[in-house]
Protein backbone atom coordinates (compact mmCIF):
# COMPACT_ATOMS: atom_id res chain seq x y z
CA UNK A 1 0.00 0.00 0.00
CA UNK A 2 1.02 3.35 -0.59
CA UNK A 3 1.32 6.22 1.78
CA UNK A 4 -1.88 7.73 0.22
CA UNK A 5 -4.10 4.77 0.55
CA UNK A 6 -2.70 4.64 4.04
CA UNK A 7 -3.99 7.70 5.17
CA UNK A 8 -7.91 7.00 3.66
CA UNK A 9 -10.30 6.35 5.45
CA UNK A 10 -14.08 4.78 4.68
CA UNK A 11 -16.66 7.62 4.06
CA UNK A 12 -19.10 5.69 5.94
CA UNK A 13 -16.84 5.12 8.63
CA UNK A 14 -15.61 8.86 8.85
CA UNK A 15 -19.32 10.33 8.59
CA UNK A 16 -20.28 8.17 11.25
CA UNK A 17 -16.97 9.14 13.43
CA UNK A 18 -17.54 13.17 12.59
CA UNK A 19 -21.12 12.59 14.26
CA UNK A 20 -22.55 13.32 11.16
CA UNK A 21 -24.94 10.28 11.02
CA UNK A 22 -25.97 7.96 14.15
CA UNK A 23 -24.92 4.69 13.22
CA UNK A 24 -22.50 3.75 10.07
CA UNK A 25 -24.89 2.05 8.40
CA UNK A 26 -26.97 5.35 8.12
CA UNK A 27 -23.98 6.81 6.60
CA UNK A 28 -23.49 4.18 4.31
CA UNK A 29 -26.90 4.31 3.13
CA UNK A 30 -26.43 7.92 2.39
CA UNK A 31 -23.77 7.08 0.19
CA UNK A 32 -24.98 3.90 -1.66
CA UNK A 33 -28.26 5.83 -2.33
CA UNK A 34 -26.07 8.71 -4.22
CA UNK A 35 -26.07 11.73 -1.95
CA UNK A 36 -22.70 11.82 -1.65
CA UNK A 37 -20.02 13.87 -3.10
CA UNK A 38 -16.41 13.53 -2.66
CA UNK A 39 -14.27 16.34 -4.05
CA UNK A 40 -17.95 17.67 -6.64
CA UNK A 41 -17.99 13.62 -7.72
CA UNK A 42 -20.47 11.14 -6.79
CA UNK A 43 -19.31 8.34 -4.47
CA UNK A 44 -20.74 5.21 -5.44
CA UNK A 45 -19.61 2.95 -2.74
CA UNK A 46 -19.57 3.02 0.99
CA UNK A 47 -16.32 1.88 1.00
CA UNK A 48 -14.56 4.57 -1.09
CA UNK A 49 -11.62 6.53 0.34
CA UNK A 50 -12.04 10.13 1.99
CA UNK A 51 -8.47 11.42 3.09
CA UNK A 52 -6.99 15.29 4.77
CA UNK A 53 -8.35 18.09 2.59
CA UNK A 54 -11.26 16.24 1.01
CA UNK A 55 -14.66 18.41 0.29
CA UNK A 56 -17.90 16.12 0.92
CA UNK A 57 -21.86 16.99 0.52
CA UNK A 58 -24.49 15.34 1.28
CA UNK A 59 -27.75 15.85 2.52
CA UNK A 60 -28.64 15.82 6.50
CA UNK A 61 -32.14 16.38 7.71
CA UNK A 62 -33.29 19.85 5.58
CA UNK A 63 -29.97 21.26 4.78
CA UNK A 64 -27.28 20.61 2.62
CA UNK A 65 -23.92 20.17 4.55
CA UNK A 66 -20.47 20.46 2.96
CA UNK A 67 -17.84 19.99 4.87
CA UNK A 68 -13.63 20.04 4.38
CA UNK A 69 -12.32 16.84 6.23
CA UNK A 70 -9.35 17.92 8.30
CA UNK A 71 -8.40 14.99 9.82
CA UNK A 72 -9.32 10.83 9.89
CA UNK A 73 -10.51 9.62 13.56
CA UNK A 74 -9.16 6.79 15.37
CA UNK A 75 -12.78 6.34 17.56
CA UNK A 76 -16.28 7.39 17.53
CA UNK A 77 -15.44 9.80 20.60
CA UNK A 78 -17.40 13.22 22.46
CA UNK A 79 -19.01 15.64 19.84
CA UNK A 80 -15.84 18.34 20.86
CA UNK A 81 -13.69 15.69 19.45
CA UNK A 82 -15.38 15.19 15.89
CA UNK A 83 -15.59 18.80 15.11
CA UNK A 84 -12.03 18.54 15.37
CA UNK A 85 -12.41 16.19 12.51
CA UNK A 86 -13.91 18.94 9.78
CA UNK A 87 -14.46 22.19 8.73
CA UNK A 88 -17.88 23.30 8.12
CA UNK A 89 -18.29 25.20 4.55
CA UNK A 90 -22.08 25.32 5.07
CA UNK A 91 -23.77 28.33 4.39
CA UNK A 92 -25.33 29.68 7.90
CA UNK A 93 -28.91 28.71 8.55
CA UNK A 94 -31.33 31.43 8.11
CA UNK A 95 -33.31 30.31 11.00
CA UNK A 96 -37.21 31.23 10.89
CA UNK A 97 -38.91 34.16 12.54
CA UNK A 98 -38.83 34.02 16.38
CA UNK A 99 -41.72 32.98 18.19
CA UNK A 100 -44.58 35.69 18.20
CA UNK A 101 -44.86 37.60 21.16
CA UNK A 102 -47.32 36.78 23.50
CA UNK A 103 -50.95 39.14 22.61
CA UNK A 104 -52.88 38.07 25.13
CA UNK A 105 -55.03 35.72 23.16
CA UNK A 106 -55.78 32.19 24.37
CA UNK A 107 -57.12 30.77 27.74
CA UNK A 108 -57.61 33.49 30.47
CA UNK A 109 -55.57 33.17 33.61
CA UNK A 110 -57.95 33.02 36.99
CA UNK A 111 -57.44 36.44 37.75
CA UNK A 112 -58.83 37.03 34.16
CA UNK A 113 -61.47 34.92 34.83
CA UNK A 114 -62.39 36.56 37.92
CA UNK A 115 -61.95 40.06 36.34
CA UNK A 116 -64.24 38.76 33.89
CA UNK A 117 -66.66 37.27 36.34
CA UNK A 118 -66.89 40.67 38.38
CA UNK A 119 -67.64 42.86 34.98
CA UNK A 120 -70.57 40.46 34.06
CA UNK A 121 -71.86 40.94 38.06
CA UNK A 122 -71.98 44.90 37.37
CA UNK A 123 -72.95 44.44 33.86
CA UNK A 124 -76.39 42.51 35.50
CA UNK A 125 -77.19 45.10 38.03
Amino acid sequence: MSDAEKTKLRVDKWLWHARFFKSRSLAAQVVTAGHLRINSTHAAKPSSGVGAGDVLTFPQANSVRVVRVLALGVRRGPATEAQTLYEDLSKPEDKGPENPAFEGSGRPTKKDRRNLDLLRRQSLE
